[in-house]
């Protein structure tokens, strides 16, 4: 899709940012065409240089952005990203609650001059008791039940992906927006908090709300009752080869004992209604899990897609890279910072049947930062003047 075709086209927007859920609220709007500025410290972002399960956050949450280097304690700094605020519509910012506003960089005095603003601050905490703690996803999925639920009893479990930061981006994207069209009609900008916390109990909410309905406190998911009598993983004939299968309905059902030859399970009047079946699970699924391992997992699903049944196969997140579906669309070619090619997945929407791609690969330290200070109306004596003070890099 053509940049200037994008939904977000001709919006700007100025990033202070690092980790993943700052950088998530950025990567999403700059995948929708807005025009994203990520300001760095000198010497760039230390989310760049971080090992092991942190080693992916920059390269995947980074890309359809420009990177200026800004000290912002420095005078020459601090001038240039009030300048470039100036001329934004969006500020993003996921520093320590009042970080920005020590450098007069806060919603209130940034607003005195662009009123438009939109200014999106993305915290762990919203107001309340809690407000001025610092948080991290997994100490929001600790606290906030998600840990609870995905372990064992006993045994909590962070989930095994940034989900809190990520969702908690996805909901700062949508206060954005809302403030955009609000904007629209009022001429005036707003100031948009996310956080983790309130995002871990809003996931969380489907759990809370099933003890008001039974009054029963929601067990761990890997022992929970399940709302479905299949639906669950099982062991195929090879080792290794799992396979997860779901049958969610009855006509589900009756399809299911038909094509595996379940013939006695399929006309028993006792399991005919779901709830049936659910309270009948534990002479239900010794018989599938029987008739599931003396099958090849290839088999299992040839069969399941042929008669529509939900089935997964147990999936690395490097197996990803060679998946034919996600090969016809999904992936986002890019360059890593030391050349090398990858392909990352893209923003998982659709506008008019084309996914939204690359309007720029992942950026080095400063790369735009020439650029965007000319664009500033900097002279070429003015841009050595201020990278001579340190101020920019």
């Amino acid at each position: 899709m053509n940049q200037d075709a994008l939904p977000l086209a001709g919006l700007k927007v100025v990033e202070f940012t690092h980790m993943v859920m700052g950088p998530a609220v950025g990567v999403i709007l700059g995948d929708l065409g807005a025009e994203v500025i990520k300001v760095e410290p000198v010497g760039g972002d230390h989310t760049r240089t971080l090992l092991g399960s942190g080693a992916g956050y920059f390269p995947m949450f980074n890309r359809n952005k420009q990177s200026i280097c800004l000290d912002l304690k420095q005078p020459d700094g601090l001038g240039v990203a009030r300048r470039l605020i100036a001329e934004a519509d969006i500020v993003i910012e996921n520093f320590r609650p009042g970080t920005l506003a020590k450098l007069g960089l806060s919603y209130e005095e940034l607003s005195k001059d662009n009123p438009r603003l939109i200014y999106c601050s993305a915290k762990g905490f919203l107001a309340g008791p809690y407000e001025k703690r610092t948080a991290l996803d997994e100490v929001t999925q600790m606290m906030g039940g998600l840990a609870y639920m995905t372990g064992p009893p006993g045994r909590p479990l962070r989930a095994g992906a940034s989900v809190i930061d990520i969702t908690g981006g996805m909901f700062g994207v949508i206060g954005i927006l809302a403030a955009v069209e609000q904007r629209h009609r009022t001429g005036k900008g707003s100031e948009v908090r996310c956080s983790l916390y309130e995002t871990t109990a809003f996931l969380v909410g489907q759990h809370m709300a099933q003890q008001a309905v039974t009054g029963a406190a929601a067990r761990p998911m890997p022992v929970r009752i399940s709302a479905w009598a299949i639906y669950d993983v099982f062991e195929t004939s090879e080792p290794e080869e799992q396979l997860f299968v779901g049958v969610v309905s009855d006509s589900q059902w009756l399809a299911f004992c038909r094509a595996f030859g379940l013939d006695a399970l399929g006309d028993n009047p006792d399991y005919r209604a779901n709830n049936q079946r659910v309270l009948a699970r534990d002479a239900i699924l010794p018989q599938v899990r029987a008739l599931f391992a003396g099958m090849t997992r290839d088999a299992l699903v040839e069969k399941l897609e042929t008669i529509g049944l939900p089935f997964a196969p147990i999936t690395r997140p490097d197996e990803l890279f060679d998946d034919p579906h996600l090969n016809a669309g999904g992936l986002v070619d890019l360059t890593l910072p030391d050349g090398r090619a990858t392909r990352l997945p893209g923003l998982p929407i659709e506008f008019d049947g084309e996914r939204l791609g690359l309007t720029r690969d992942i950026p080095a330290i400063g790369a735009d930062s020439d650029a965007l200070l000319a664009g500033l109306g900097y002279a070429p004596e003015e841009i050595s003047a201020l990278r001579a003070s340190g101020g920019v890099a």
